[in-house]
């Protein structure tokens, strides 16, 4: 009786990742049949801040003058 306690530890890692391995299958297999009806909100969301970035890099960054402008010519 003792001995299967030695066993159990052993059998246990390679049933764990089988079955670990085996529900990681199955829920990859939902989200490639999944069809994406809806705009993603988090993307809408990303889109008008990447917009309000463009925005403040645009008034912090100084347009050059035309004396700069000649120079760089």
């Amino acid at each position: 009786m003792s001995e299967i306690l030695y066993v159990l530890p052993a059998l246990a890692c390679p049933v764990g990742m089988g079955l670990m391995m085996w529900f990681m299958m199955r829920s990859g297999n939902k989200k490639a049949t999944a069809p994406a009806t809806k705009a993603d909100p988090r993307e809408q969301e990303l889109a008008v801040l990447r917009a309000e970035v463009d925005g403040l890099r645009k008034r912090l960054t100084p347009e050059p003058s035309p004396k700069d402008r000649e120079q760089a010519r």
